[in-house]
């Protein structure tokens, strides 16, 4: 008999974190400017948007906002001899992709996340061998309360998975027996609602796995099906516990066996088989936080930290193809996207399927908790920096966008 929730004792520095949290209020305006004086300033989605994502901060104004009141428009007059020859210059004062960076940058070390690290970081948790012979996969879960960087200067009260937004991404085969372990340090009910197939008893709601602070919850079912999931915290009100952090992808590998028609293309879904490994595999978690609780988000990314992407180009291996799992899980907004620049890919929507079910896109939209896998490659692109952000206008200027820096393998 799996237990309903049992209580466990909390640590005198869990205790010390709920006691010493600050109120969400406090919290969504502890801004620090520069010079590192905290001060309160308006953070709604007018401000940011008026006068640029970091510059109502006073934390981090966007570059080309000052760089393009500081120096004339190379482009004036159609002049193009200043254009830079090299792909990887420092983009010029006026351009588009100059004017979407921060000044500043966002602590990670003190966040406890990576923003670069999450896009490879699977959780594949602890293996047994059940009576049976398939494979048990167990993985530890704790709910907990912290403050994180969303922006340069710019805080947010979150409730984590694993101190972490998104939290772990969690990654199994077709077929294993999943056991998740969750733990709840946090200051409010929490559960683990998962998108697959499993007993009422497990599914993360009221009466079948919601947890009070300092109780445990275990819960079990098989992986099924195959693809692009995700979890998150099922508590009321829904919507405060998914905007404050509590989601993350849970992706499942087909088993290769199971599909003989398609036994080569299951192979290379497999995270750590050989025809895994000639993939760049990408978790991507699109998200976005209402920092002064309107209603009405203000900081707009993909895996929490507004322009990371811009400010940290993902490197990608022009003669590897390109795989991503996302999920858009953006609260207060009905629908995000992702358009890639100068490129287009086949998706697999929610990665149940085998084949494409949209060929040769370069956008994709998703309403929340949809989800899906991007296949593409760069192997006939010249080197260079190629955009990718959703195409809300509005989400990219406040933070939804970032670069790919492709180049060859020697490079």
């Amino acid at each position: 008999m799996l237990p309903t929730g049992k209580a466990f004792p909390m640590t005198a520095n869990v205790r010390k974190q709920a006691r010493d949290a600050p109120s969400e209020l406090e919290a969504s305006r502890s801004i620090a400017p520069p010079d590192g004086n905290a001060g309160s300033v308006d953070t709604s989605r007018r401000a940011l948007l008026v006068g640029g994502l970091a510059a109502a901060s006073g934390a981090a104004i966007i570059a080309g906002v000052a760089r393009s009141q500081a120096a004339p428009d190379p482009m004036a007059g159609h002049d193009m001899s200043a254009m830079p020859t090299d792909p990887y210059a420092a983009p010029m004062p006026g351009m588009a992709h100059g004017n979407m960076t921060t000044v500043g940058v966002v602590d990670h070390d003190r966040n406890g996340f990576d923003p670069t690290t999450m896009l490879t970081e699977w959780e594949t948790g602890l293996t047994d061998l059940l009576p049976d012979g398939r494979t048990l996969r167990t993985f530890e879960v704790a709910a907990i309360d912290r403050e994180i960087e969303i922006a340069p200067g710019i805080f947010f009260p979150a409730w984590t998975f694993n101190d972490r937004v998104p939290g772990p991404a969690l990654r199994a085969k077709e077929g294993e027996r999943l056991r998740i372990i969750f733990r709840n340090y946090g200051s409010h009910p929490h559960s683990m609602h998962f998108h697959g197939i499993h007993s009422a008893r497990m599914d993360g709601v009221p009466g079948a796995g919601l947890i009070g602070p300092g109780e445990e919850f275990i819960y079990e079912f098989d992986a099924k099906p195959f693809g692009c999931h995700l979890y998150h915290c099922h508590a009321l009100p829904l919507k405060r516990h998914i905007h404050k952090g509590m989601y993350g992808l849970f992706v499942i590998d087909p088993d290769p066996a199971r599909h003989p028609e398609n036994a080569a293309v299951a192979a290379s879904r497999v995270l750590g088989s050989p025809e895994n490994a000639r993939w760049q595999e990408l978790a991507m978690v699109m998200n976005a936080f209402d920092t002064n609780f309107d209603g009405a988000n203000e900081i707009y990314a993909v895996n929490t930290v507004g322009q990371a992407y811009m400010n940290a180009p993902i490197r990608i291996d022009k003669s590897r193809p390109v795989r991503i799992y996302l999920v858009n899980v953006t609260e207060f907004d009905p629908i995000n996207s992702l358009h890639l620049h100068a490129n287009f890919f086949d998706y697999y929507d929610t990665g149940t399927t085998l084949t494409p079910t949209l060929r040769t896109v370069d956008l994709i939209m998703q309403c929340q908790a949809q989800r899906g896998i991007l296949e593409f490659s760069f192997a006939e692109h010249e080197d260079g920096m190629y955009m990718f952000h959703a195409h809300q206008s509005e989400f990219t200027e406040l933070g939804w966008v970032g670069m790919f820096d492709v180049r060859g393998p020697e490079a």
